[in-house]
């Protein structure tokens, strides 16, 4: 049983006192009751104190706080959503198992028939289907491009996108920015919203969850309407409810900094890729066992990214091009120790032989 506090106790007994006011007219009073005494209002009040019993406040004042519960709350109180996924692949199971487990409805389309995969994807809860036009006539609220990046134009243009409503809001997920928003702002219908976003990682590095991984965001164009900007906002909070750190930026901000973090990332992995006896050994330090992870991971997606990260990012050239000029510039600087090393044993080495000058290694051309 809870115990009053001084002030509720008083409250409830100014409540009662307004309520157990003898009425002239009406009579109100239980004149049935055999402890009712029309001389002693106070022995009628304390009666119904006796019966008076508070046992909790909100139905919550005794449970203790309890993260796990608090958040199956909210998530039940958050918004969901009917959410088309167009594309395939890792990614895609990847980010479905996210959507079914908060609640939203997830529907799934490609080009491409996989058998397993799909599969996969109904044992999840996802409904799966093989032709565009079906997909649309279910009226998804959101359509999530989750395709390459050199496919996307050609997957964009096949979808009947007159079968949809017209304020759906279109969400993409690829590497680079500039280029989706460029065709979605030509191919779409002025009335459709969009929403340009990259999860800056993957399966692996979000195997263990999404807490402060970086979700990099812009709002090209969303309607006035509260429940378009509603949706988008609940779009979002998909990964802000998962731990992710919201970062709003522009499209071309987030490809001038892609190609100096993920396109130098990718070159240098598939780099250390081509060198075939680069493996494990007994003797590996930290930083070895770094490269051969990078190596691992970047080897391990498909090529179309990297060519996509290439060919679609404005700064990719540049960037390249620095990546190459500071490379020749870490080589000249070795060379130029080098070529000081030989002089010394070429001319202030008296014991220095032909059979030494043979020995010495040869320079590279410049």
């Amino acid at each position: 049983m809870l115990t009053l506090s001084g002030l509720q106790e008083l409250r409830i007994r100014e409540a009662l006192h307004l309520h157990l006011r003898p009425n002239p007219i009406s009579h109100s009073f239980p004149r049935h009751s055999s402890s009712f005494s029309p001389s002693n209002p106070r022995k009628n009040r304390s009666c119904v104190y006796r019966r008076l019993c508070i046992r909790s406040l909100g139905g919550s004042a005794i449970q203790p706080y309890d993260f796990k519960t608090q958040r199956n709350e909210l998530l039940k109180k958050s918004v969901k959503l009917k959410i088309a996924i167009v594309g395939f692949g890792s990614f895609v199971l990847f980010l479905a198992k996210t959507l079914i487990r908060q609640g939203h409805t997830v529907l799934a389309y490609s080009q491409s028939k996989y058998t397993v995969n799909s599969s996969m994807l109904v044992a999840l809860g996802v409904s799966f289907y093989s032709d565009p036009h079906d997909l649309c006539e279910e009226q998804p609220e959101v359509v999530l491009l989750c395709t390459s990046i050199i496919s996307l134009e050609s997957i964009l243009k096949s979808l009947p996108l007159q079968r949809l409503k017209r304020s759906t809001l279109f969400v993409d997920v690829l590497s680079v920015k500039e280029m989706p928003k460029k065709l979605f702002l030509q191919i779409l219908p002025p009335e459709f919203d969009i929403l340009c976003t990259h999860p800056i990682f993957g399966p692996e590095s979000g195997r263990s969850g999404w807490a402060g991984l970086p979700l990099v965001y812009e709002k090209v164009r969303i309607g006035n309407e509260d429940s378009r900007i509603n949706r988008c906002n609940a779009f979002l909070k998909i990964f802000s409810q998962e731990g992710c750190r919201m970062v709003e930026m522009s499209c071309a901000e987030h490809d001038r900094y892609s190609a100096g973090t993920q396109l130098i990332t990718h070159i240098i992995g598939r780099t250390l890729g081509k060198i075939d006896d680069l493996d494990w050994t007994p003797m590996n330090t930290k930083g070895y066992e770094t490269l051969l992870n990078l190596r691992d991971n970047t080897c391990a997606d498909n090529f179309e990214l990297l060519y996509g990260l290439f060919i679609y990012n404005k700064n990719a050239l540049e960037q390249l091009q620095r990546l190459d000029m500071a490379f020749q510039s870490v080589k000249k600087q070795l060379y130029g120790h080098l070529h000081n090393e030989l002089r010394k044993q070429l001319f202030e080495n008296p014991e220095t032989n032909e059979d030494t000058v043979d020995d010495l290694p040869v320079l590279p051309p410049n």
